[in-house]
Formats: C-alpha cells, sequence, structure tokens
C-alpha cells in the first residue's frame, strides 16, 4: 500500500467551510480565481499523496446552481501550441476539453476569454471556432505598465479597453488550462467594470501552491516552482504579510506583484481594502492537511526530479528550454534531489548498461524495484508493464502471460500489412493481448486485475519512449520519466 501523506477528507471539509466564509464577506458577486488544475490537479496529487484530483469540482458541484465558470486563455499559449505536461494536449484543444467536462458535471461555463490578446492569427482562429460552436468569447488586451502603473492600469485606458465578460449568476469561477492565463487579471478587470456598471462585486482566490504556512524551501513549495520553471515563478516571503501580521507567509512573485493593484482597485472601488497582504487574498488550507510530512517531502522531491528530465526531454524535441533546465537544476539542490536517490533511475540505468538496450525499471508502493528490457517482441515499457503485473499478482516470473501464438501474428500484421518497421508491441497493444489471453488463460486474467495497483507507481526508461507507450503508462496512473536521448540515431522520431 502507498503511504499517506495528506487528509483530503479535512481538505474538502476545511477548504469548503473557508470558501463559505469568504462569500460572506461580499455582497452581490464574487470572482473566485481558482489557481492550478480545477477537476485534474495530477500535479497536488503526486506531491501530496492522498489528495485527490478531482477535490476542487467535488467543492464546486455543491454550488453549480450559484456559479458559473469563466475559462481565460493567454493568446501566446495558441500561438507557441502549449502543451499540458500532464495530459500532452495544447492548451487550446483543454479549453474544448474543459467544457467538454464542466457541462457533464452539470456546471454551467458562461464564456472563454482571450488574454494578451494582440490580434494573433491563432487566437484569432481559435475564437472563430469557439464563436461556431456557440460559445461566447470575449478579448482582454495587453495593458502599457501592466502591473506597477497602477493609476493607468484602473482607468478606462488600462482594464476600460478590455471587453466586459456578460456574467449572470453572483459566483463567477475565472478558471484556465495552466498558470500564466491571466486568471486574475480578468478578476480585477472585471471588478473595474462592474463598479463602472455600479454592481458590487468582490474577489478571492482559491489556491494550492505555494503552501502558505510551510517553509519557504519545503519540497512541496519547490516543486510548486519546478512545475513553473518555464514561467520563472518565485516563490518568496509576503513581506505585505509580515509586515501587517508579524507573520511568515509564503506566496509567489506574480501574486506579490500584482497585489499593489488589487489594493488599488479595491481602494478605488469600496474606499478601502479587505486584503493587507497577497497571502489574504488566499483561500489554501493545504498545509493544515498534511498528516505524513516525511511523505510529501519525499513525493515532491521524486517529483522535482521527474521536471528535471521532462524539460530535458523537451530540449532534444527541439524546444527551448535551457533556462527551465537550469532552474530546475538550481531547485534539485536546494531539496537535495539527485538522479542517484531514486531507485528506478538507477535501477533502470544499470539494466540498459547490462542488457546494451532500452530498458525501464519501476519503483512500486511497497519498495519494490522491478526492470523490464527490450525484446524481439516487446520494447522496455511493454516489458515493464508485464514484469510488474506480474510481481503485483504474485505471478511466477518464468511464466508466460502472453503465449507466442498470440504476440507473433501481432508482430507480423505490424510488419506484413500496416508497413511498421519495427515489430515491437507497444503497451497498448500489450495490453490488448493480454485481455485476449485473459479470456483463456487464468494467469492472464490474474495479471490483467492488478492493473488499477499500478496507479502511484514511479517508472524510468532509458531512452524516449513513444507517445503511445507516455500517454498509455500515464492514464494507468503510473508517474513516468525517461532520459533525454531516443533509441535511434535517426533525425525523425513520431
Amino acid at each position: 500500500m502507498s503511504r499517506i501523506g495528506f487528509d483530503n477528507q479535512k481538505y474538502l471539509r476545511t477548504q469548503s467551510e473557508q470558501i463559505r466564509k469568504r462569500i460572506a464577506q461580499f455582497g452581490g458577486k464574487l470572482y473566485l480565481e481558482f489557481g492550478g488544475k480545477l477537476f485534474d490537479d495530477y500535479h497536488a496529487s503526486r506531491v501530496l499523496p492522498g489528495f485527490e484530483p478531482d477535490s476542487k469540482i467535488r467543492m464546486l458541484q455543491q454550488l453549480s446552481d450559484d456559479a458559473e465558470i469563466v475559462i481565460a486563455i493567454n493568446a501566446a499559449d495558441i500561438e507557441k501550441n502549449k502543451v499540458r505536461g500532464d495530459l500532452g494536449i495544447t492548451y487550446d484543444a483543454d479549453v474544448l476539453r474543459l467544457i467538454d467536462t464542466f457541462r457533464e458535471m452539470n456546471l454551467y461555463v458562461g464564456s472563454v476569454v482571450m488574454t494578451r490578446y494582440s490580434g494573433q492569427s491563432a487566437a484569432d482562429a481559435f475564437l472563430k471556432r469557439l464563436e461556431s460552436l456557440g460559445v461566447k468569447c470575449y478579448r482582454h488586451y495587453n495593458i502599457t505598465g501592466y502591473p506597477h502603473d497602477v493609476a493607468h492600469i484602473v482607468s478606462d485606458a488600462g482594464f476600460g479597453i478590455n471587453d466586459y465578460i456578460e456574467t449572470t449568476r453572483p459566483l463567477v469561477i475565472v478558471t484556465a488550462p495552466g498558470p500564466g492565463s491571466g486568471k486574475m487579471a480578468t478578476c480585477l478587470s472585471q471588478l473595474y467594470h462592474e463598479h463602472k456598471r455600479g454592481i458590487s462585486a468582490g474577489y478571492a482566490k482559491f489556491e494550492t501552491f505555494p503552501v502558505w504556512n510551510l517553509p519557504l524551501k519545503h519540497p512541496v513549495n519547490l516543486a510548486y516552482e519546478a512545475a513553473t520553471a518555464d514561467l520563472n515563478d518565485v516563490n518568496m516571503i509576503d513581506h505585505y504579510h509580515l509586515e501587517a501580521y508579524g507573520e511568515k507567509a509564503v506566496n509567489y512573485n506574480r501574486d506579490v506583484e500584482i497585489f499593489p493593484v488589487l489594493n488599488a482597485t479595491f481602494v478605488k472601488i469600496h474606499g478601502n481594502s479587505l486584503y493587507q497582504s497577497p497571502t489574504d487574498m488566499g483561500v489554501n488550507m493545504v498545509g493544515n492537511c498534511i498528516v505524513d510530512d516525511e511523505v510529501c517531502r519525499e513525493a515532491s522531491k521524486k517529483e522535482i526530479l521527474r521536471r528535471y528530465y521532462a524539460a530535458c526531454v523537451d530540449r532534444v524535441r527541439g524546444k527551448d528550454c535551457d533556462e527551465a533546465i537550469r532552474k530546475l537544476e538550481l531547485l534539485m539542490k536546494q531539496a537535495g534531489v539527485s538522479p542517484e536517490d531514486h531507485p528506478a533511475v538507477v535501477a533502470c540505468l544499470a539494466k540498459a548498461e547490462a542488457t546494451g538496450g532500452p530498458a525501464g525499471a519501476m519503483l512500486l508502493p511497497d519498495g519494490r524495484v522491478i526492470t523490464g528490457k527490450t525484446s524481439s517482441t516487446l520494447g522496455a515499457a511493454s516489458a515493464l508493464l508485464l514484469n510488474a503485473l506480474k510481481t503485483l499478482g504474485g505471478i511466477d516470473d518464468k511464466l508466460d502471460l502472453i503465449s507466442a501464438s498470440v504476440l507473433e501474428p501481432i508482430c507480423e500484421l505490424k510488419t506484413g500489412y500496416m508497413g511498421h518497421r519495427n515489430p515491437r508491441l507497444h503497451t497498448d497493444e500489450v495490453l490488448l493481448a493480454l485481455t485476449i489471453s485473459a479470456l483463456q488463460n487464468p494467469v492472464a486474467q490474474q495479471a490483467k486485475e492488478q492493473l488499477k495497483k499500478l496507479a502511484g507507481c514511479e517508472a524510468h526508461f532509458s531512452v524516449v519512449l513513444s507517445d503511445e507507450d507516455e500517454k498509455l503508462l500515464r492514464r494507468l496512473g503510473i508517474h513516468v520519466s525517461f532520459e533525454a536521448k531516443y533509441e535511434t540515431r535517426r533525425l525523425y522520431h513520431k
């Protein structure tokens, strides 16, 4: 069994209580910015074992009659095809996925707002697509002097140039595919426009990271910096909070920088500000729900290492990641993390050296490490997957889960009829073969029943995996990383 470091039920209860209190502070309308992923926060579930990825959305469903959702997306992210690392899809595609998922959960999506818009062609094409699908769209523009020139920003020439987002419900949830999408600026712009229309409205922030009441260099907070390394986010002590209350609190640079704008906005609208610091803006009970600090520390260290490997792989794929890699290397030093500390990494590289070919290793929840190597019929990922199922099911390693009479025809189909050069089976093909074998082979059925136990396991590979293998392993809940090199010297890798 995996060790639990976080009390999710306590989190649901205490976070909900705090949100209700915050809503009661404002009359009429509340803009609630959601930091992090709204219903699939896999980063939080990885660094806080016990945190459930859908915790936030479960709370929102209780308020569905009063809530509507506005999705913000940065036009620059569309232009550069920014991809969600955990799902492998672009931000614009994720907006469509978010809308579908919210609707399936009976949550009302009111509109999409394009932030940092300056006439980008890719942004225009996406807006046109959304409008053709019946989704209301709005544009928010680059504002000169943002976020420091408060007098200009909080004026008709600042927030005033943005479209006013028409909303109909008292609670407006502002969310986005990822960080840097302009959620806070969207909320502040709306406060300005609501005031112009004589509507009383407030702002609060549903936050997860950084955790304000953990130390600045706690691995959980360092893991947040690692997750946003490409944005140059930096955790820092909230000096406003320290000055107001004499209490150290951790926040991050963008919130600290934007606080004067928020403060000035509240003063201009209400004559005073309810918030004395950026930390005051947030509703964040995460730190109070950690029940095993050591478990969360170790999970966070592994996450920092995964982020480092992911950035290195992005670099060999042609992305400009040098700055992010340098930052991740610094974070690894601060957290005391090195590849040699990760059992799966060590075992994987040793297996690859011993066999002279691609290999993989997996760290199971109970601490056991298993390996897999490339063969004539199986890639390293497929072999590792089958070995893991054998180990979890207590099945003799010498037993074949899938007979040659099933494997060989599939390999022949790939090379003889489908034009593949490589006959080795990907993980999805292996699982299909395992499912077929399970119809008549009780041992194969026993192995298949272990699939749910793979969630939360750590796997590392000596070469970059194919997209098919990587996506399949992630769907099974396996935390995957690999060395930044390809199996072959070919220039084109699909």
